[in-house]
């Protein structure tokens, strides 16, 4: 009987605990709807009628960045996600053995290093403490290292700890790969034990890491005695030894989409230069711009191109229909010896507009560039050739801006909205923003036409634009993923920044014919690309797909 009493108490404690999480559960969602409410009141309301009308996609995009702006946000994440410890996966510590090297140079206190030793001790791994240049205990470090077959080095500052589980995190993926790096994501702890600021990255993005250091301070790397000696001396031995590894192995760092570290602070995101040098010759550039009608625009869009700093262009105008006298008496009065205007009949189909002006194109490069784009810099064509001749680059994009300053497009994440959406749409670029990524060149998924940059011959190889299935929209999203497939990276540049009018010369597709024409497309891009389950590796599981902005996933 007392058995079964014991049982029964036990039953109890587990309901009591269930019905607590709940209770906390809804008080945490209630408390992040409230601050959301609180602090935007008109756009809550609005999301609030868009749900009522089960508009649920366009709710959930205007809930997802109220939502997160909520101090109470990332507490909620946390609760839904991590009701229990993690669990052991089971696999032999010693066959991955991990030395943490605690970097004690930087600002922390006597408790907050006792803490760093006490979470690495927690989950055994053994440490070296290193103030300065590690090069006085790289004997000690090498004779450990030798004792085992198979070793990882882990930097870490004083003051930052390992998430529960990190480590069985870890050694999971060391079993998984070849790489010499693998990193994960991270958040911030103040001095309360209170965390904050998560960090959810992308996978391995070279061009971002350039700008951005999001892999040391929260990674593990395979132990080579000839790239650490090289770092030993250096007081930045940390990042040093993070360069040398990614110098000396081809395979790409592997990330886990974990937040397995909780830091003090991080390394703050270095702003590249604003001019770009490299080109020593400048090839042939066709720049193509469809235009129907609206002179004013077409006109402020040559003007931009006539100050453009670039000697080597060729400028095709593909008329579409044009009925205006003013815009048909501007075009006949263009310079034939600088623009050629072609002439394309028909109802409106952007991508075969395009292929027919690139086939009778002469560039090297080809510039897609829609006839509402403002030109505000002489510098960006420059700056975009610069990086589509980079051998591993398709497809380069530039910052475009409304009007008003915000960002309308600053590259293109795969699976927002269970199709594909401007990443940091309407952010202002002076802002941090996420991370500063609106800021930062960077691999992407993809880009928009709007203003485009890639070589002839991969355009011509990608198959070009697909005129059936993507008449006006995705047509630049389908094009990116087939030269990516290749092996050519769409490419975010945010030092050529252009203002777009967006879609101002054509309109909206708020009418039933457009509207159809749209789903059609949307159709086929979900199902040929599967958008839908489509995981963007420069994204991240933990941010919403219903957000253009990057925010928590709520």
């Amino acid at each position: 009987m007392a058995k079964t009493g014991a049982n029964q108490g036990g039953v109890s404690e587990s309901l009591l605990a269930r019905i607590g999480f709940r209770v906390r559960l809804v008080w945490c969602v209630l408390a992040v709807y409230f601050d959301a409410l609180r602090m935007e009141p008109a756009k809550f309301l609005v999301a609030t009628k868009w749900w009522i009308l089960r508009k649920k996609v366009r709710a959930r995009g205007q809930f997802a960045p109220l939502l997160s702006r909520s101090s109470r946000a990332y507490p909620l994440w946390l609760l839904k996600r991590h009701r229990g410890r993690s669990r052991d996966l089971g696999i032999d510590p010693l066959a991955a053995a991990v030395i943490a090297l605690v970097d004690t140079s930087g600002p922390h206190d006597a408790l907050q290093l006792q803490q760093t030793i006490k979470s690495l001790h927690d989950q055994g791994v053994a440490y070296h403490t290193v103030q300065g240049a590690f090069r006085s205990i790289l004997p000690a470090l090498i004779a450990d290292l030798a004792s085992r077959d198979s070793a990882w080095i882990m930097p870490i500052m004083a003051g930052d700890s390992l998430a529960s589980g990190a480590m069985a995190a870890y050694r999971q993926a060391i079993v998984q790969t070849q790489a010499s790096i693998i990193y994960a994501d991270d958040d911030c702890i103040s001095p309360s034990g209170k965390r904050h600021d998560p960090h959810f990255k992308p996978d391995w993005n070279a061009p971002l890491f350039e700008c951005c250091d999001y892999v040391t301070g929260a990674c593990l790397l395979r132990a080579d005695l000839p790239f650490m000696d090289t770092a030993a001396d250096r007081r930045d031995w940390a990042s040093c030894l993070v360069r040398q590894a990614l110098d000396t192995t081809p395979v790409k760092p592997v990330h886990v989409p974990a937040v397995l570290h909780h830091r003090l602070q991080r390394p703050q995101p270095m702003l590249p230069l604003a001019k770009l040098t490299s080109l020593e010759c400048f090839p042939l550039v066709s720049v193509i711009i469809p235009t129907r009608n609206r002179v004013d625009l077409l006109r402020t869009c040559l003007d931009g191109l006539a100050r453009t700093a670039y000697p080597n262009l060729e400028v095709i105008v593909v008329d579409n229909d044009s009925d205006d006298v003013a815009t048909l008496d501007y075009l006949a009065r263009l310079d034939s010896g600088r623009y050629r205007v072609l002439r394309h009949h028909g109802p409106f189909n952007y991508s075969a507009i395009n292929n027919r002006a690139v086939s009778q194109a002469s560039g090297e490069l080809i510039c897609l560039l829609n006839n509402d784009i403002e030109i505000i810099a002489s510098d960006w064509l420059a700056i975009m050739v610069t990086a589509a001749l980079k051998p591993d680059v398709g497809a380069v994009g530039a910052r475009l801006l409304y009007p008003d300053g915000r960002i309308q497009h600053a590259g293109v994440v795969i699976g927002m909205g269970n199709a594909a959406g401007h990443a940091h749409r309407f952010v202002n670029p002076a802002e941090v923003g996420y991370f500063s990524r609106h800021n930062l060149p960077q691999f992407t998924t993809a880009v928009t036409a709007a203003c485009l940059v890639v070589r002839r011959d991969r355009f011509y190889a990608a198959g070009m634009l697909d005129e059936e299935n993507f008449p006006v929209a995705f047509n630049d999203v389908d094009l990116c993923l087939r030269l990516n497939e290749m092996g050519w990276q769409s490419f975010y540049e945010p030092r050529a920044t252009l203002i777009h009018h967006e879609s101002v010369s054509r309109g909206r597709d708020a009418d039933p014919i457009g509207a159809a024409r749209f789903a059609r497309e949307l159709a086929a891009l979900q199902q040929r690309w599967h958008t839908a389950e489509f995981v963007d590796s420069y994204h991240h599981p933990d941010l919403s797909r219903a957000s253009e902005t990057f925010v928590i996933r709520l």
